[in-house]
């Protein structure tokens, strides 16, 4: 772990920078809109063309890489980025902002491409996956120090806009310094989506839905705040519980499903988020309820996501594990452009616990469909056939994140294939 650190600090510093910038922009921007008098539904358009940007860039930027390089790509994105976080406050218009919120979308894409491909470079088979663990915790860490950040400013004035930009700014400078050649980026031919579903329909169907799940959670947390009344401090704490519940649950739920049936762990942290969702909604145990629904939803989100990509490279060639995971990643950015959109629509039906209505659905949803899928497929017989748990976070996932897990578990099933050879012989 230390050797990992020693040889990834400064990228997992810049990355820990940039989430600070991005984590503290969702929520300010929910904040914001209320001031400037826009609509749920409009807030709802503007936080889903973030993920309309991301899903445009994971398609359009690996050709830009390969056309100019790595550097050139990186800072373009980057010094695009940081000027169109400071714009907001400027263009106080429904607009505007889903321009600009589309643009970020495509620039943070870019952003992550770029530095998983140097952070992957740093990084052995042998210490890959600390190195992604150390990724992800290093992004949580950046969005709940972004509410402590945010809590202690005022939405009304440019301030904490002009924190975000020079934040995302800073972050570019350790990336940058410490960055090594990479390899030409090159990406595989993708399964098609029949294909996909045939090979594991729970997978598609769960990671759609959680795509769905995570952006709602990630663009309308602050919506929600704001609609729900909540001061500036606990719309804080409520988006730090979600993110905090993601980085502290996401260990226990891997490690116990790479031990037990992988569909049973859907199914019981979809039962837990849905419960939590409940309670949420309800009301009942006022602003801590809240802080516990949060705490549990996001607790529940990211490792779910985790857990139905392994469990759709369990039924893998390995030799197709890479043309599956551009289509998995293409599902879930297809799910997260729709999750704040019908999280809106609902939040002007019902008011804000429209917020938590949506996302129970969807755990509902999910683990149901799940323990239909149970009575369909019986469970793997063993162990040696399931791919190893990885620290994932669908809010950054990138086809770059997907190859290096990837070779993971690819070199996972050449070792399980020699260890066979040897048994039999």
């Amino acid at each position: 772990m230390f050797l990992v650190i020693r040889n990834s600090w400064a990228l997992l510093f810049g990355i820990m920078l940039l989430m600070l910038g991005n984590g503290m922009q969702g929520t300010l921007l929910g904040v914001r809109g209320q001031i400037e008098g826009f609509s749920t539904g409009a807030m709802s358009i503007i936080m889903s063309s973030y993920f309309a940007g991301f899903l445009l860039g994971s398609q359009l930027v690996p050709g830009l890489i390969r056309k100019v390089g790595h550097v050139r790509v990186f800072a373009f994105l980057g010094s695009l980025a940081s000027a169109g976080l400071i714009l907001y406050p400027l263009l106080t218009h429904e607009i505007a902002w889903t321009a600009l919120r589309l643009g970020l979308g495509f620039c943070f894409c870019g952003v992550y491409i770029v530095s998983e491909s140097w952070l992957n470079n740093t990084t052995t088979n042998e210490t890959r996956g600390r190195a992604l663990s150390l990724y992800v915790i290093a992004q949580m860490i950046g969005i709940v120090a972004a509410q402590a950040i945010f809590a202690y400013g005022d939405a009304r004035d440019f301030t904490l806009f002009i924190i975000v930009s020079v934040l995302v700014s800073l972050a570019f400078a350790p990336i940058l310094l410490s960055a090594t050649p990479v390899p030409p980026f090159e990406s595989s031919k993708p399964m098609s989506f029949g294909a996909l579903y045939k090979v594991s329909p729970l997978g598609f169907v769960g990671v759609f839905l959680m795509g769905a799940v995570f952006s709602g959670l990630f663009g309308m947390a602050g919506v929600f705040g704001a609609a729900a009344e909540l001061t500036t401090g606990q719309i804080a704490l409520f988006v730090s519980a979600i993110y905090f519940g993601g980085m502290v649950l996401q260990y226990p739920i891997g490690w116990a499903s790479d031990r037990f049936d992988r569909r049973a762990m859907v199914v019981l942290g979809g039962a837990i988020g849905a419960v939590a969702c409940v309670l949420g909604a309800s009301g009942l145990g006022g602003v801590t309820g809240l802080y516990v629904a949060a705490f549990l939803v996001g607790g529940m989100a990211n490792p779910l996501y985790a857990i139905l990509l392994a469990y759709t490279n369990d039924y893998l060639e390995p030799e197709d594990m890479a043309s599956a995971s551009a289509r998995l990643l293409f599902v879930n950015g297809v799910g997260a452009v729709g999750g704040p959109l019908v999280t809106g629509w609902l939040m002007a039906v019902v008011g804000s616990a429209g917020f938590f209505v949506f996302l129970g659905v969807l755990m509902v949803a999910l683990a149901g469909y799940a323990v239909w899928r149970m009575t369909q497929r019986s469970a793997q017989t063993s162990d040696d056939d399931q791919a190893d748990y990885v620290m994932l976070s669908p809010m950054a996932t990138t086809a770059v994140t997907m190859e290096s897990v990837i070779e993971g578990w690819e070199e996972q099933a050449g070792s399980t294939e020699e260890d066979d050879r040897e048994t039999v012989a």
